[in-house]
């Protein structure tokens, strides 16, 4: 095939498969043109996962009439001027590429008009080919709205991921937009449902509310800190609040979200020994540094930086984090009771599991916050699922509790170790897996409906997953606000706390994820019963250790929780006794 000059055409289409490759990048080119040009307020709007219409409105410096035509011409920019500029970029955008991409790949309208101006300007562009500029009525700022993208590239149409992930794609960026600019009013509306809106009165904090909850936005643990021309602010998560996954870990440089593998390792780097195997925490953090020690011409999207010393922002971003943590969150003392003495109060509990020790809540004094939260661990291989299946229990007695974590008993070869969270998840499991199989999974309605705050992007996502949570027990209904009312849980659940119940749904599903319906029936049971299952580090009273045991007896595969964690350890006596040298070693 002889070698040809490409056509306009096809070279600008290539040109915008670089910079728009879904509809969240038409949202972010454009949010961070409105910022670039001063915006105090925000509005986006959306129809049909942004594959009919995407309109940004804002009420910044606007675009003169006699530009208007220019701003649609590649590698047209206001922001930059020399190459030098290059290397201490101060804005947002800069290579003027987003305008011309769109257009080439949309039907695009810019409506927009100058301060200085009496009238607007409106300017239509569609497959990157522009008319002319008409004179229309508009208010000061500019609106830009984006129809039937990737029309003319059916090919990259159908590569688009389902609506519902499209959604939380554009809930995450102009939520994360919203924290890094809470002097900016924004409001997001979805098929006419406004998901999003903030005061834009600079309140980080009412803004981590109106995602995450009010629960949450309390115990959220403020950052500040300052170091050599590094400045660092937000807020991290303290221990007892975690994630099973990174999405929730926010960092901004210079006002720009990021994707910064380096600074997610020194911010998890900064929890090391202090949370779980498999749990993160959750994180807004804004870095400011000197536009010459960072190069941001390294991404298409601009989504990716590189520091000019990468080991000192690191070390920076470790440290200012380790040590708010650590001042809000001070290593716990011992306590003098437990060195003898007087023996601990205790309370007395009826037989039987008690459910207000499954809820989130601070564990007790004395007890590291770290061992919580249960870790996460990879399936069991199928050696291990044939033998739990075929291997009953034997007859154990109890002997006690140790470390508030783990039962001890005596079965008719040794001793056994038992994970009583483990133990707990698997017994639940097992009772709600046989209540599916008789296809009725009885409920009990609470006496006052719980109100769950999810963010945007969960709230999408359990809202077109209602259905199902009913079959399993759970009547859930909109609130309005991205809230959610749960008015009734599982039977077996009873006692529980609805809403860890329910955010137990939502938080561990990443981005590509199938939803729910896709989701095995199994799995979904076991992240609830994770959820609910007593924790490590809570006192059970003798009634409740030995109700525990009993039920973990009955169990058909009583020696791995759902996840494929063991429940338990076997000492053997033969094993005891060589250990004390009471038989020669083999």
């Amino acid at each position: 095939m002889p070698i040809r000059l490409l056509s306009s055409e096809v070279a600008s289409q290539i040109a915008a498969g670089e910079v728009i490759e879904r509809p969240a990048s038409v949202v972010k080119e454009l949010v961070e043109n409105s910022l670039d040009a001063a915006a105090r307020s925000v509005t986006v709007t959306i129809a049909e996962a942004g594959r009919k219409r995407i309109e940004i409105a804002d009420d910044g410096t606007g675009i003169p009439a006699n530009e208007l035509e220019l701003a649609l011409t590649r590698h047209a920019t206001s922001k930059l001027a020399r190459a030098d500029q290059l290397f201490s970029i101060g804005t947002l955008g800069f290579r003027g590429e987003a305008l011309a991409s769109i257009g080439s790949v949309a039907r695009l309208t810019i409506v927009s008009r100058v301060a200085d101006s009496d009238a607007g300007a409106r300017l239509k562009a569609e497959g990157g080919i522009s008319g002319g500029v008409e004179k229309v009525g508009a208010p000061v700022g500019t609106t830009v709205r984006v129809e039937d993208l990737f029309y003319n590239v059916p090919a990259r149409l159908k590569f688009l991921k389902s609506d519902a992930t499209e959604r939380r794609a554009m809930d995450g960026l102009v939520t994360r937009y919203a924290l890094a600019y809470p002097h900016v009013r924004f409001k997001l509306t979805e098929d006419k449902t406004v998901t999003l809106q903030t005061a834009g009165d600079g309140d980080r904090r009412a803004i981590l509310a109106a995602l995450y909850g009010v629960e949450v936005a309390k115990q959220m643990l403020e950052v500040t800190a300052e170091e050599d021309g590094l400045t660092l602010t937000g807020y991290i998560s303290p221990i007892a609040l975690t994630r099973s996954n990174r999405k929730d870990i926010t960092f901004f440089v210079n006002g720009r979200w990021v994707s910064d593998t380096p600074l997610t390792a020194a911010l998890t780097q900064a929890y090391h020994t202090l949370l779980m195997v498999g749990r993160y925490p959750m994180a807004a953090l804004f870095l400011e540094i000197n536009a010459e020690d960072v190069d941001v011409n390294v991404h298409p999207a601009k989504a990716e930086v590189r520091f000019k010393n990468q080991d000192r922002v690191f070390s920076f971003v470790q440290r200012s984090t380790r040590r708010a943590l650590l001042a809000y969150a001070p290593v716990p003392q011992v306590a003098p009771i437990l060195w003898g003495g007087a023996s601990r109060p205790t309370e007395s509990r009826q037989a039987g599991l008690d459910w207000t020790m499954a809820k989130d809540s601070d564990p007790p004094s004395g007890t590291s916050q770290s061992s919580v939260n249960s870790d996460q661990s990879s399936p069991p291989s199928e050696i291990a699922n044939r033998q739990s299946k075929i291997e009953n229990l034997p007859l154990m007695r109890l002997i006690g509790q140790i470390g508030q974590t783990y039962l001890v008993a005596e079965g008719p070869d040794g001793l056994y170790l038992i994970d009583q969270h483990a133990a707990h998840e698997r017994v639940l499991f097992e009772k709600l897996m046989a209540q599916r199989e008789q296809k009725k999974i009885p409920s009990q309605a609470l006496l006052s409906p719980a109100v769950v705050q999810l963010s945007p992007q969960s709230a999408g996502l359990l809202l077109s997953q209602l259905s199902i949570l009913q079959h399993f027990g759970f009547d859930v209904e909109e609130f309005g606000g991205n809230s959610f009312q749960v008015r009734a849980i599982p039977a077996l659940f009873a006692g529980a706390d609805p809403a860890s119940a329910l955010r137990a749904l939502v938080e561990d599903f990443e981005e590509d994820e199938s939803p729910l319906q896709n989701e095995i029936e199994a799995k979904l049971a076991g992240r609830v019963c994770k959820r609910l299952a007593v924790k490590g580090g809570q006192t059970l009273s003798a009634d409740e250790q030995r109700a525990l045991l009993a039920d973990l007896e009955s169990c058909e595969s009583p020696r791995t929780c759902p996840h494929g964690r063991p429940t338990m350890i076997h000492l053997s006596v033969d094993m005891l006794e060589r250990q004390f040298g009471r038989r020669g070693a083999r």
